[in-house]
């Protein structure tokens, strides 16, 4: 920049400033602004022509004026003239004002170009370096259009001095995030990716900024730049102090510079070139080697540049997550720092430790300092330290030390902050589930988070404990127990209530035996709580009292009795006041029998995935739940899922498939069957029996859909197995003597009608197939639906269920009007109707 000669200074604008600064009053400041903008006005519309001096002074009052808060809403073009000056000061005070005030919108956009060309066509450094400043300032789409394609030339051209280079880097790269779609690289890519090995040091630190964000849109486009950082970084790393003095901050060479190419490198997976790789691991060796060092200064700058640097390596070390020797040795550094004086360094650790707990090679060097980070979570003054401790303390949490770290947690939360207790709800919630090899265990610890911090705990905490209660048949009577006693509680949460009333509900008649916990007592300590509650809360007792009538039949009286008080049966709240009533003339004139079959227990929730989970990621944002907690949680809690107690029965199906062909063809009506003869599978499983393949051969069918109606009015004689047919003659079609070829889904669907509850088997343009079945202990029901969706009706169309002799004193068939077909194409939403199938079997 060249010096500023002595008679630069512009004394009417000191003088004005220091007006502004001695007005006692906002008025009196207000009425000199004014008296100046009258005046500058009056300049500007003179008819004498203002020199290059006083526009720039002018113009800088104006610039002035603007920054204490006041609108200009002219000057805009004495501005644009400036630009047009030979003298650096006028020139840069022109670029100023257009930099601040002059919007993307403005008329005047296209002059301004005009003179930003003929800057930077000027070769002149100090006018390009205006320009380009200029460029990135205002930022615009329209400047983005004009110089998008001028400023890569002007980067790479061999001629542009570092100066220059540096600022058209930085105004490129200010392009690149206001429009990327029009700034493209092309040919200039691998020059400017060669940048990294200029001479200038500033040349590189400006490029490798651009190379990194043009990197993350397109890596493949810019790979070669990994084995220049890696060598530029090798002799960053390499060099003394003294090598790179005019880059040396405190003794650390080119801090700054060591850490964009360390994140740079982190776009990018581990090379596969061995030399490159392996110069990248001595890079990383000498930065854990150096932070092992004393230090060369006590100033703390000195420590804040080397620590940068060693966080950045770490980094880059969990990246590539290949290297266990660097992980081990990250892990050890960072617990060095879990209990430095300094906060921050703290808080990094912790952050940086919760990543590396997810790789397998350095999870058990974490879990090491697990008495340091339970320290650090009960003792730590500031909330975002302790609420890394808590992360690290999930993310280090296997079964070897879960029931420790849930403990600890549990203990934290009774005096946590309130802004991060329903995130350690959460995190307590799904660690017991994944981790619980004990139900009892299970179902302690989260009701003991509902009484901890039960107005942090979200419905799906409770929901979860409800559905792997009724999925564990032998965790059925100690949650009985468990909540029975946790309701004695003087003060007793809401949510207590609500998972009190469910399991009670359900399962009370597990405890009833004891006096301690008789029916009329389980009502009474239920009944105790209801006036406390919220109105769902009632409506979810009310349930459970009647629930009561069939468990406990002593109890009629009492319950009907409350039913029939006016606080319920003429209750403000529409919900209550209905429940109240049904469930009164239900348990007056329902039999024991209906009543037992209305109010039968719940059936076991289908597996999913956990709620819970998908709360935790939804609250900490995309990336902080990792899909190997999600698939970990799903195979580790399986069980807890309620997929525990068909697991017999699933295995069993399992390698019925390994060992047989689909059977789902027998089902559509569109596959043969097994050759007469074949052994019948064994009782032991109900459903693999059903599903066997054993039988007499069955015709094939046409896959096309006229041969799929065909064959819906000509079905076969079969005795063995479980297919679902239309009506008609057996005798109007001989079977093909080829077998039709299997549908390409047929295992699908086969995994559909053995795996899932409900869902549809076969679809094509004419018809479609669905499901729904139901099990509980040795019954099952099964429902098939059958949807037309062509715009004309079926006529004729019955169903016929075939099933071996042996069985048939165990199947119940049942045809009923309840489906209909669906026609797509007609006004009405439902067309003719139909049967339903409906066998229902038992052993």
């Amino acid at each position: 920049m060249p010096a500023v000669s002595k008679g630069d200074g512009m004394r009417g604008l000191a003088v004005f400033i220091s007006d502004i600064r001695n007005c006692k009053s906002k008025e009196a400041e207000i009425k000199r602004i004014n008296k100046e903008l009258a005046n500058i006005r009056s300049k500007f519309k003179g008819d004498k022509a203002l020199d290059g001096y006083s526009k720039k002074k002018y113009v800088c009052k104006l610039l002035f004026i603007f920054l204490l808060g006041h609108d200009i809403d002219f000057g805009h073009m004495e501005a644009v003239n400036l630009l047009s000056s030979n003298k650096y000061t006028e020139k840069q005070i022109g670029y100023l004002f257009i930099s601040v005030l002059v919007n993307s919108n403005s008329e005047l956009i296209r002059l301004i170009n005009n003179a930003i060309k003929n800057d930077l066509s000027s070769r002149n450094p100090t006018f390009m370096c205006l320009a380009l400043h200029c460029i990135a300032n205002v930022g615009s789409r329209e400047m983005a259009e004009a110089f998008a394609s001028e400023i890569p030339r002007i980067l790479v051209a061999g001629d542009t001095m570092d100066s220059v280079k540096q600022s058209a880097a930085l105004c490129l790269l200010r392009l690149y995030k206001t429009s990327p779609d029009l700034v493209l690289m092309g040919e200039w890519t691998s020059r400017v990716v060669h940048l990294l090995n200029d001479q200038h040091m500033g040349v590189v630190t400006a490029a490798i900024s651009l190379i990194t964000c043009l990197s993350q849109k397109n890596p493949d486009e810019f790979k070669t730049c990994v084995s220049l950082a890696v060598s530029r970084l090798s002799r960053i790393v390499s060099s003394a102090s003294t090598d790179l003095q005019d880059y040396t901050y405190y003794f650390v060479p080119a801090p700054w510079l060591s850490c964009k190419l360390l994140r740079l490198l982190q776009c990018y997976p581990p090379p596969e070139d061995g030399a490159v790789k392996g110069r990248l691991v001595e890079c990383l060796e000498t930065i854990l080697n150096k932070a092992q060092e004393p230090p060369k200064s006590k100033k703390v700058q000195h420590s804040n540049a080397k620590n940068a640097i060693l966080f950045e390596a770490i980094s880059l070390i969990i990246h590539y997550d290949s290297e266990p020797n660097l992980l081990v040795r990250a892990c050890n550094q960072l617990g060095q720092f879990l209990q430095h004086r300094e906060t921050n360094l703290r808080y990094l650790a912790l952050e940086s430790m919760c990543t590396l707990a997810s790789s397998e090679f350095s999870h058990e060097a974490v879990k090491t300092h697990i008495e340091t980070v339970i320290n650090a979570l009960k003792t730590e003054r500031d909330v975002s330290v302790r609420q890394r401790a808590a992360d690290l303390l999930y993310a280090m949490c296997d079964r070897s030390n879960a029931k420790q770290i849930v403990a600890e947690m549990l203990s934290y939360l009774e005096t946590a902050d309130y802004s991060i207790r329903e995130e350690m709800v959460l995190k307590v919630a799904i660690l017991a589930e994944k981790y619980a090899v004990d139900y009892s265990w299970y179902v302690d610890t989260i009701l003991n988070l509902i009484r901890i911090a039960g107005d942090y705990v979200s419905e799906e905490v409770w929901y979860r404990v409800i559905q792997i209660v009724i999925n564990r048949d032998d965790v059925q009577g100690y949650a009985a127990k468990t909540v029975f006693e946790a309701l004695q509680a003087p003060a007793c949460h809401e949510n207590m209530v609500k998972v009190g009333g469910y399991i009670l509900g359900e399962f009370g008649n597990l405890i009833a035996g004891d006096p301690r916990s008789s029916p009329l007592v389980q009502f009474n300590l239920l009944h105790s709580k209801f006036h406390l509650c919220s109105v769902p809360t009632r409506a979810l007792l009310l349930s459970a009292y009647i629930k009561f009538i069939n468990l406990f039949p002593e109890t009629k009286a009492t319950i009907q009795e409350v039913l029939r008080c006016d606080s319920q049966i003429r209750n403000s709240d529409v919900e209550l006041q209905q429940r109240a009533v049904e469930y009164l003339k239900l348990s007056s004139i329902a039999s024991t029998d209906v009543l037992a079959t209305v109010l039968e227990e719940m059936p076991p929730f289908p597996e999913r995935e956990s709620s819970i989970l998908a709360k935790l990621k939804k609250k900490k944002g995309p990336g902080t739940v990792s899909v190997t907690d999600l698939e970990d949680s799903k195979r580790e809690g399986g069980e807890l899922n309620g997929g525990g107690e068909r697991g017999p029965d699933t295995a069993a199906m399992a390698s019925s498939n390994a060992s047989t062909p689909s059977p789902s063809a027998d089902l559509l009506g569109i596959r043969s069957a097994a050759p007469v003869g074949a052994a019948p599978a064994s009782a032991g499983s109900l459903l693999v029996d059903v599903f066997s393949e054993a039988g007499p051969a069955a015709p094939s069918a046409a896959v096309n859909e006229d041969g799929f109606l065909r064959d819906l009015e000509q079905p076969t004689e079969t005795c063995d197995s479980l297919l679902v047919e239309g009506s008609g003659d057996s005798d109007s079609a001989p079977p093909s003597e080829d077998p039709a070829p299997p549908l390409p889904e047929a295992d699908e669907l086969l995994n559909k009608f053995v795996c899932k509850n409900n869902g549809v088997l076969f679809e094509n343009q004419l018809l479609q197939i669905g499901i729904k079945s139901e099990y509980r202990q040795n019954l099952g029901r099964m429902y098939l639906f059958y949807g037309n969706k062509t715009s004309v009706q079926f006529a004729s169309f019955t169903t016929t269920v075939s099933y071996p002799g042996e069985l048939q004193s165990h199947i119940l068939f049942v045809q009923s009007c309840s489906c209909m077909f669906r026609n797509q194409y007609t006004s009405d939403n439902w067309d003719t109707a139909c049967y339903s199938t409906s066998p229902i079997f038992a052993h």
